[in-house]
């Protein structure tokens, strides 16, 4: 740990019992929009989308991406399936023609899933344009509508996890890490009124939200970490937001990076050596705009902090 996270650690735990600012809540700012946690409505439709209307969806998302700009969903093609999200998730990033830096897990703790109203974790791909080191100056380029900041446990892999029959355990994975890091993920979409989004799982096509991603000091030596017991604690701009634990990734971070290397597998595609997994929020969902300064203090595992520029 550096000087300037220990300067910076002092100052934040000094405000740790202190009342928070009166624009902040435990969801940050709301500036969510109109539809509170868990109040999306479902769409009726419920089959699967056809090749055209999948190619649509991913052209839209993918053009409000690129310009950054805000789009809405036809209501046709506002389509509760599951199996529709998956191909579009994994083939967005060929019309985005990004490159991926890894894969993030959405909703892993059951309290997102329950605010957003979806059935199972929701992956998303990383982009290694978006890939910041800490402390970042986060800028507006990466953002269409949001700055939900997501803080958890990632996981750096030394191999590649091809695809094969037979699933992948959690030793195998253990296996395969090369480091860990204390990260924020930073979600977005090209959606507008974040929780109406899951009614037609609108935030899970759009990548699970994954728009940029903010990495800590990395740990080759972290096996004898505890990380279901791990505490973090989230700041905003120098306020107490609220604090998280390693479980609340599945219960076990480890467990969330093999579901989704799994999910993968299960796809035909697979995690490569020099990818990461983001294995899901412990902290819920926190929004903020430009100007804010996030910092979050994962222990002895060090400080994360993102400026929004």
């Amino acid at each position: 740990m550096n000087d300037y996270q220990s300067t910076r650690l002092a100052t934040i735990r000094a405000n740790r019992n202190k009342p928070r600012a009166d624009y902040l809540s435990d969801r940050g700012r709301l500036i969510h929009g109109p539809t509170p946690p868990g109040g999306s409505k479902p769409s009726s439709r419920e089959s699967d989308l056809s090749p055209a209307e999948l190619n649509e969806v991913i052209e839209l998302i993918s053009s409000g991406r690129k310009s950054r700009t805000p789009v809405v969903m036809p209501e046709r093609l506002r389509a509760r399936s599951w199996n529709s999200m998956a191909h579009v998730v994994l083939n967005l990033e060929y019309s985005l023609c990004w490159e991926g830096a890894g894969w993030k897990v959405g909703a892993a703790s059951l309290d997102v899933r329950k605010a957003e109203n979806i059935p199972e974790p929701s992956p998303g791909r990383l982009f290694t344009r978006s890939v910041m080191h800490s402390p970042a100056d986060v800028p507006s380029d990466f953002f269409v509508n949001y700055r939900l900041c997501e803080c958890e446990f990632a996981f750096q892999f030394g191999v590649d996890f091809p695809v094969r029959v037979n699933p992948y355990t959690e030793a195998d994975v253990r296996a395969g890490v090369e480091f860990l890091a204390p990260v924020i993920e930073i979600g977005d979409s090209v959606f507008e009124d974040w929780y109406s989004l899951s009614g037609y799982f609108g935030g899970m096509y759009d990548n699970a939200g994954g728009a940029a991603f903010v990495v800590g000091n990395k740990f080759k030596d972290w096996q004898d970490i505890d990380l279901p017991n791990a505490n973090l604690d989230l700041y905003v701009n120098d306020n107490y937001i609220k604090s998280g634990q390693g479980f609340q990734a599945m219960g076990h971070p480890i467990t969330s990076a093999t579901w989704m290397i799994n999910w993968l597998r299960e796809r035909g595609r697979y995690v490569k050596a020099g990818e990461f997994i983001s294995t899901g929020t412990c902290t819920g969902h926190c929004f903020v705009q430009v100007g804010d300064l996030v910092s979050v203090d994962f222990g002895d595992l060090g400080l994360v902090e993102a400026k929004f520029v």
